[in-house]
């Protein structure tokens, strides 16, 4: 059974850091792409960032230059590094795996884990 299970979030001022991480379990993780999504107050489910078994990278526009997602195959292990945060940042981030590259959402989820950025 696949498990994803997020880490890392917080309550951070605007301006400031956080890295997430998403530890993986299950089948093979280094054969899938993995995502973040991410869903503010109010607001659908939306794309963040995708990394590819090869370590290609892709962001959401609103994300682009402050976000990196990276990944470690031998410790199952995606992260999220958000650097420069916003309030508008402030979301439950999930991670995913095998999102398409159309950007769509794989089938499995972690249960998110929350940050807040301050203004």
């Amino acid at each position: 059974q696949v498990q994803l299970v997020e880490s890392g979030g917080g309550l951070v001022q605007a301006g400031g850091s956080l890295r997430l991480s998403c530890a993986g379990s299950g089948r093979t993780f280094s054969g899938y792409p993995m995502g973040w999504f991410r869903q503010a107050p109010g607001k659908e489910r939306e794309f963040v960032a995708r990394i590819s078994r090869s370590g290609g990278t892709y962001y959401a526009g609103s994300v682009k230059g402050r976000f990196t997602i990276s990944r470690d195959n031998a410790k199952n292990t995606v992260y999220l590094q958000m650097n420069s945060l916003k309030p508008e940042d402030t979301a439950v981030y999930y991670c995913n795996r095998k999102p398409g590259s159309d950007l769509t959402p794989g089938n499995y989820w972690g249960k998110g884990t929350l940050v807040t950025v301050s203004s």
